[in-house]
């Protein structure tokens, strides 16, 4: 059984005041997009007026126009009354600015370089919030490698390898994450048929995601597969979270000075970044 770290109410209402403006925006361009970002800000999918409203650093009133507004527009959706979560106009947005990201190609030529400097199989995960937060392949480069090599069953691949609390890629993507999808994957059970070093201890869990941000890049032990280690390193559009480059070598074969495959990783990963910036210019 896994242990879940839930954030205490008034922890959740010291954080609502945190996030919250330090002065109400002054333009109505400015309230709207407020009443928006609360949304993200606040835990869990629906919420109340109140809730939303003081987040915001909104009136109830002024919060109550923009809301219904929004219902009309499809931005929101009213859950009952005076209860709210985002809409399919805001999923419509994001879908639109993902489908600019870099093209299969493009990121397919820094995965090659990634499988020829290190030797390792070089994997990209992106986020896939379908579902709930989790990853999801989108291409690798494993060179003469039989897949079957690798140790994965088809279970594997949508339990175990599409969860972000296991293996450095998934935890790469989860410390970029807000709080409140962080909380909700540390609620979720590790797979059944991870690997013998995941982490299991959300204290310890916790402080992994804490040491990424700092560092810029996660290490893993044979935690999706046994026999197999990682190296992973955020791939990131701005300052969102897209998903992680991941380096995988048999344990075996992992050097002790690991020094040089984070720097290839983080290379990697830094260059799909910069091509979400600018998706059209080709790889370089």
């Amino acid at each position: 059984m896994t242990s879940t770290t839930t954030p205490a109410p008034d922890t959740v209402s010291k954080q609502r005041q945190e996030d919250a403006p330090s002065k109400p925006p002054s333009s109505l361009a400015a309230r709207a997009f407020a009443v928006q970002r609360a949304f993200t800000q606040l835990p869990g999918e629906v919420h109340s007026l109140r809730a939303i409203a003081a987040t915001a650093g909104l009136d109830d009133a002024t919060t109550h126009r923009i809301l219904k507004t929004g219902v009309t527009d499809g931005v929101f959706e009213q859950i009952g009354r005076g209860r709210y979560r985002l809409g399919t106009g805001t999923a419509r947005a994001g879908v639109q600015a993902m489908a600019h990201s870099p093209s299969a190609a493009s990121t397919h030529t820094i995965l090659e370089r990634l499988h020829a400097a290190t030797g390792g199989l070089a994997l990209l995960y992106v986020l896939s919030p379908f579902g709930g937060a989790k990853r999801l392949c989108t291409d690798y480069v494993i060179g003469d490698i039989d897949p079957a090599e690798v140790g994965m069953s088809a279970e594997d691949v949508v339990s175990v390898s599409r969860s972000l609390r296991t293996g450095a890629s998934g935890r790469v993507i989860l410390a970029h994450l807000p709080q409140t999808i962080q909380d909700l994957v540390l609620a979720e059970e590790v797979p059944p048929t991870a690997g013998p070093g995941v982490i299991r201890d959300n204290d310890a869990l916790n402080a992994s995601l804490d040491e990424i941000r700092r560092l810029g890049f996660g290490v893993g032990r044979q935690e999706c597969m046994p026999g197999w280690d990682s190296v992973s390193a955020p791939v990131l559009w701005h300052d969102s979270i897209m998903g992680s480059v991941l380096l995988l070598r048999r344990s075996a074969e992992m050097p002790a000075d690991l020094r040089p495959l984070i720097y290839h990783t983080r290379k990697a990963a830094e260059s799909i970044s910069e091509l979400t910036t600018s998706p059209i210019a080709a790889a370089m």
